[in-house]
Order: C-alpha cells, then sequence, then structure tokens
C-alpha cells in the first residue's frame, strides 16, 4: 500500500486530497484487515484448477443464486469452492457472470490508458447520474476543481452509500446541489433530459441496456461527454457483466500475493481509483465517451505497480 500512495500522490497532485482522503471509507460495523476475504466480507477469492476467481456476493438476492451457480446446497460459500475447484477459472466465471453476479478472474483484465494528471479544464455543468463510489467521486473531485454539479437522486432507486457509509457520501457528495427525481414516471425523465441538454459532462455508473431503458444513451446527446463508469467497459463484451470494486480490483491484478495465492490489498480499490482517473480525462480535456472500466483501472495501476 506505500507504494500504491506514493503513486497516487503523484496522480492527486492539484487536487488538494491526500491518498487517504480518497482511499477511506465508512462501513456498518467497520472494515476488516483485507485478506482472501475482502474488508467488507462480501468478496472473496477463490481457487480454481487453474487460477483464482473472485466471487462478489455483495447484493442480498446473490445468495439465493448459489444453488444454481454450484448445483450445491449448504454453506454457500463452502459450495463456490467446491465449484470453484472442481472447474477451470474461465469456465466458472462464465457460468456466474450469466446469473449477473460480480464475479472475475484474477488478472485478467488489460490497462485502461490514463491521462495525464495536473490538467485544468474545467466543465462548467455536470450531471451526477452515479450511485455508490467511483461516479459520485469523479464528479465530486470536478466539483472540487470548480465545475457546477448537480446530483440526481433517484426516488425509485436509490443510492446506498449515505445509509451505509454517510461519512463517504458526505465527502464525495459535497458542493453539488441536488435533484430528486423518479427516474420511472415520463415527467422525471422530462425533467432529466432537460438537464442534459443544458450541462457539459454527465457521470454515469449504469450499464448501456439500463440506460437505454430510460432513454438515455450517448448519441441522443452528441454536445455532451459522457463519462460511463462501469465493471468491465461500456462497449464491448464486458458492457453486460456486473461488477464492484473488489472483484474488479482483482480482475486488474491489483492484488498482493502471498506463497502464491493472491489477498486483497484495500478497500474496493477499484472503486476509488477509476473516480480519480475518470475525473483526471476530464480535466486533462477529453471529451465525448469516456470509457471508464474499473476492472481495466486497475489493471493500468498493477502495472504500474509491478
Amino acid at each position: 500500500m506505500a507504494r500504491l500512495h506514493d503513486v497516487l500522490a503523484q496522480r492527486l497532485a492539484g487536487l488538494d486530497l491526500t491518498p487517504q482522503d480518497l482511499l477511506a471509507r465508512d462501513a456498518p460495523g467497520g472494515l476488516a484487515a483485507p485478506g482472501q476475504i475482502s474488508a467488507n466480507g462480501s468478496c472473496r477469492l477463490i481457487a480454481a484448477r487453474d487460477g483464482w476467481i473472485a466471487l462478489n456476493l455483495a447484493r442480498g438476492d446473490d445468495l439465493d443464486l448459489i444453488p444454481a451457480l454450484t448445483g450445491r446446497d449448504g454453506d454457500p460459500w463452502e459450495a463456490v469452492a467446491a465449484a470453484a475447484g472442481d472447474s477451470t477459472a474461465a469456465d466458472f466465471r462464465n457460468r456466474a457472470a450469466e446469473l449477473q453476479l460480480p464475479v472475475a478472474v484474477v488478472g485478467e483484465s488489460a490497462p485502461q490508458a490514463l491521462a495525464a494528471p495536473g490538467g485544468s479544464v474545467v466543465p462548467r455543468k455536470v450531471v451526477d447520474l452515479s450511485a455508490l463510489w467511483a461516479g459520485p467521486l469523479c464528479a465530486g473531485l470536478l466539483a472540487r476543481a470548480g465545475a457546477e454539479v448537480l446530483r440526481i437522486e433517484s426516488v425509485g432507486r436509490p443510492d446506498p452509500t449515505p445509509a451505509g457509509s454517510p461519512l463517504l457520501d458526505a465527502r464525495i457528495n459535497a458542493g453539488k446541489a441536488r435533484l430528486a427525481l423518479d427516474l420511472r414516471d415520463p415527467d422525471g425523465r422530462a425533467r432529466l433530459r432537460a438537464e442534459l441538454e443544458q450541462a457539459d459532462v454527465v457521470v454515469t455508473s449504469a450499464r448501456p441496456a439500463a440506460l437505454a431503458r430510460l432513454g438515455l444513451e450517448p448519441a441522443a446527446f452528441p454536445r455532451l461527454t459522457w463519462v460511463a463508469i462501469t465493471a468491465h467497459g461500456f462497449a464491448g463484451p464486458g458492457a453486460a457483466r456486473v461488477g464492484f470494486g473488489d472483484d474488479c480490483a482483482a480482475a486488474g491484478g491489483l492484488v498482493r500475493w502471498e506463497q502464491g495465492e493472491p489477498r486483497f490489498c484495500g478497500d474496493a480499490l477499484a472503486d476509488p481509483l477509476t473516480g480519480l482517473e475518470a475525473a483526471l480525462a476530464v480535466l486533462a480535456g477529453q471529451r465525448g465517451l469516456i470509457d471508464m472500466a474499473m476492472a481495466r483501472v486497475a489493471a493500468a495501476y498493477a502495472a504500474g505497480l509491478a
């Protein structure tokens, strides 16, 4: 982690943040030291026949899918370990991904190209349509840089961060105006489209299919810079995959190794790293569709630290 902090100190130049400011998160009951179980306890590194996989059971109904994934009953993690041990890492990942479980093969992702730090191209208005950590952090960093940021708070699908990590929420969403909209309602979607027409940048964390159901696609807003933060990419074969910070960090190979076995080396690292890199891309003047995949950002950091 010391080497990561050194790299982050350089990437954060000019943003008036320390590496600890970027990486810190509060959680109910606190966070444990990461090992083969993530700091928040929801993700585990598990041996397959020919490699390692990271499976993240972060959502309440993920556990219900384990019998379908493994063909076994009983303790879910014991079932996962047995099924993974009987399978190649790629086959296990593919089966889990078909069930929309957050899963990755350790080290599977190629690095994302990262912008140079120190950019100063600040957009006038940003609409923050994202949730959880990476997207709101990106928009929060743009607010700190001087952008006017409007945070859209979904009435039908509220962001769990304020309840689960109130200190993190206060830190990454400070300085934003807030607008609650029911995006299930035509009036709510119309108001959102009106806000987007007035913006320079939108930050999203939804996959393309979810945005399309709302009538929100980059092609419909040709003058808008679209910062798309996803697990494995907004376009291409990874667009349908779900993922969170710990499994995406593992996908990028951003783990430490002890006696030939991987260990998590931080808390959901792909989230804050991707939020930072998305903001740096905007400040460096990148425009159009900025496709920021958490797994690829983690891979870029892993390559830089190797």
